[in-house]
């Protein structure tokens, strides 16, 4: 059988499916324009999106199992609905899900609010499903790498509490253990949930102190400004989401973004090594 992984070209998906190759999976990937994928020879690419039913319909056709990722956007919620919809019709029952750590928490931040309900919906209804739950992509921050370099400060109001940044590539190949996983077993394994970060928990001081190691000259954090990160935002990307953001941040102050005791050593178990660090992920960037 077959492995359907849909947004399969971002920085996850395209990892998840790498990996999946990786252990010899049949892979099929739903993309928009199949002309620009550029994934590896063996994936069967389909055309389609989330909101076309005809087409996931047919993306449906001879899948065992499922990993769902759906971008921030507007309709995020209704999208995923409507493909675990379309995926119980088509007898698909083991799902791997990319939520987000602390969907549950932070109830006014509107991605964060979708996904836990997309959560509810799958345990409800009874499917066979990982959901994945990251923390904050350190891979985020490369939309930043020109001030923290250019000028000298790191902008994110990630506060004082913590947050324990994952690395993307991580979050990939756990997508990828656990869609084998799933898609292996005779039996139907039990829902789970995951919560995916990374080996350190680093404040807005701690993350500038690491820039400033890692590039031999001093990166200051300037602070707690969600609303001028805000502002910033706005710049590049619709006023909707610089607002789901700065309301993401605003959690950060108060609540922060940290493991569970256990997270560490489960993630180190699953991929056999050590979580990836920011300090690494900042080491190549200045490389």
């Amino acid at each position: 059988m077959t492995i359907l992984v849909t947004g399969a070209t971002g920085s996850v998906g395209r990892t998840v499916v790498e990996q999946l190759v990786k252990r010899g999976a049949d892979v099929r990937a739903l993309v928009r324009d199949p002309a620009k994928a550029n994934l590896p020879a063996s994936v069967e690419v389909v055309q389609g999106d989330l909101l076309d039913v005809d087409s996931l319909r047919s993306a449906y056709a001879g899948i065992s199992t499922l990993f769902l990722l759906n971008a921030v956007v507007p309709d995020e919620f209704t999208q995923a609905l409507i493909a675990l919809n379309l995926a119980r019709e088509a007898g698909i029952e083991r799902v791997v899900y990319l939520s987000v750590i602390h969907s549950d928490l932070y109830v006014n931040v509107p991605h964060f609010a979708g996904k836990y309900g997309v959560e509810r919906m799958i345990e409800q209804m009874g499917f066979n499903a990982t959901i994945l739950r990251p923390a904050y992509f350190i891979q985020n921050d490369l939309t930043i790498k020109d001030v923290i370099t250019g000028y000298g400060v790191y902008p994110m109001p990630i506060g004082s509490k913590g947050i324990a940044m994952v690395d993307a590539r991580d979050i990939g190949e756990i997508g990828a253990i656990e869609l084998v996983r799933r898609e292996t077993t005779a039996a139907p394994l039990p829902l789970t949930r995951i919560n995916l970060v990374g080996p350190d928990t680093l404040t807005g001081t701690d993350v500038a102190a690491i820039w400033t190691e890692v590039l031999g000259r001093p990166i200051a954090y300037p602070g707690d400004n969600t609303a001028g990160f805000e502002k910033n935002l706005r710049q590049f990307m619709p006023s909707w989401m610089a607002f789901d953001m700065r309301l993401m941040g605003e959690r950060f102050l108060t609540e922060g973004m940290l493991a569970d005791t256990g997270d560490v050593t489960r993630l180190t178990t699953l991929l056999g090594r050590p979580p990836r660090s920011y300090r690494n992920f900042a080491k190549e960037i200045a490389a």
